[in-house]
């Protein structure tokens, strides 16, 4: 177990770390799903989504989508092959490419479904774990969600930060070095006394890369270590995080 003494700042990434991003969309796709069936003629259903026995299948298919689709465009952006664009946009063309491949052509129900990642439930440890360890340590959100998106999040998922920062300030998504110095540069210390916590391998090696100590935090969805990452600790939840840092 590494030695968490000298910790000053910790930083959580937020989407699949604190809050089930893929649970949320989900949700967000099957509610589409039913609310443009209902919205849907009668004489007019023959080439649209039968979405009146939606399946899990149905809905983990049309997930895939989205999520390539957000996957694709950052990773563009990251090799600049494409301007930077928000979570806000990028979710909105996520949106509709669902839409085009389900046959929905109800406009509310796309317009609501572009806005899913801003109701994300968080995971069941996620508040009181936040709450137990902001009352010792400055405490820092780090999200590849736009700034509105991030603030609309944090709001429905009942996070609560010292300071909730977006990539979008330094116009790049994670792991692009960028990001982790604002963070660091944010805390205000050097970068090893921050620690970055994530359920993403990818994630914590970007922190790493740049100095930063490194926690990972097991997760349903998320991206496991390796037997070569060589992060700080390995944690099966928030409470045992807690717990060590409190023993530092």
């Amino acid at each position: 177990m590494a030695e968490s003494r000298g910790i000053e700042v910790v930083v959580f990434d937020v989407l699949g770390t604190l809050v089930d991003e893929p649970g949320g969309l989900r949700a967000a796709i099957r509610e589409a799903l039913l609310a443009s069936d209902d919205a849907l003629d009668a004489s007019d259903t023959s080439d649209a989504f039968d979405a009146s026995d939606v399946s899990d299948a149905s809905v983990n298919e049309l997930l895939a989508v989205w999520q390539q689709h957000v996957e694709l465009e950052q990773r563009r952006i990251g090799q600049g092959r494409r301007p930077y664009a928000s979570t806000e946009i990028i979710d909105a063309e996520a949106a509709q490419r669902v839409a085009d491949h389900a046959g929905l052509a109800d406009p509310a129900a796309i317009a609501r479904l572009a806005t899913a990642g801003q109701r994300l439930p968080p995971w069941g440890d996620s508040v009181a774990g936040l709450e137990r360890l902001a009352q010792r340590f400055p405490v820092l959100g780090l999200s590849n969600a736009g700034r509105t998106a991030l603030l609309r999040l944090n709001a429905h998922a009942g996070l609560r930060w010292h300071q909730a920062l977006s990539s979008e300030a330094v116009l790049a998504y994670k792991p692009a070095p960028e990001v982790y110095q604002f963070a660091i540069d944010t805390a205000g210390c050097p970068p090893e006394r921050v620690l970055m916590v994530a359920a993403h391998s990818w994630d914590l090696r970007g922190a790493r890369a740049r100095g930063m100590r490194t926690a990972y935090v097991q997760r349903p969805v998320g991206d496991p270590p390796t037997d070569s990452d060589l992060f700080d600790w390995r944690f099966k939840g928030l409470g045992e995080l807690v717990t060590a840092l409190a023993m530092g």
